[in-house]
């Protein structure tokens, strides 16, 4: 365990105490409704950020570049037949990773499932769809839906993809998801046409 990491828990333990508001997970202090995130690459997480942590803790700062900035570029995308990148579902994720490797998840009643991508099948699909050339591995993602007639397709960062985890696992109700979680994903997908 990381000096860093766990004074850092303790601060935040402290915090806890004082209020019940978000705090940034590196120093504490509390962070507004619309905050930004970090990607702590090593423990594949990502972490509520204060402004001065954003600054503090990434590029050369005292991070050491272990976390990396969450983007706030949404793109709407032409649609893109996913079809060749073998994954079974039509609400799904793509995140490219530094290493090259491309895992797509998608959300569930238990949370996010993973599978891993073909790399060359990824590359293919980058030739196809030029923007996709331009993703920040690790934080970007390529976010589909194609349920219920949809059809749509965007680069999106990270914690949008996991928002959109979180809300399908609340909304989720017995085995085909209720009659709430489709509407509500819909309505997700009408906020990023509002945000972007």
């Amino acid at each position: 365990m990381s000096v860093d990491g766990a004074l850092a828990r303790v601060i935040r333990s402290a915090a806890a105490d004082r209020d019940d508001g978000e705090r940034c997970d590196l120093c504490a202090e509390p962070v507004p409704e619309q905050h930004r995130h970090l990607y702590a690459a090593e423990r594949e997480e990502l972490l509520c950020a204060c402004g001065a942590c954003t600054v503090l803790f990434t590029g050369d700062g005292a991070g050491g570049g272990r976390y990396l900035l969450v983007p706030r570029r949404r793109v709407r995308l032409e649609p893109v037949d996913t079809g060749p990148l073998g994954v079974p579902v039509g609400l799904v994720f793509f995140v490219p990773h530094t290493d090259g490797t491309v895992t797509a998840q998608g959300p569930s009643p238990a949370g996010a499932m993973r599978w891993e991508v073909d790399a060359a099948r990824w590359t293919r699909m980058r030739a196809v769809c030029p923007p996709l050339v331009t993703m920040a591995p690790e934080v970007e993602a390529l976010l589909v839906n194609t349920v219920r007639g949809l059809d749509h397709h965007w680069i999106v960062p990270v914690d949008d993809c996991f928002r959109m985890v979180a809300l399908v696992r609340r909304e989720w109700r017995g085995l085909a998801g209720g009659g709430r979680v489709w509407p509500a994903v819909e309505r997700f997908f009408e906020e990023l046409t509002e945000r972007s």
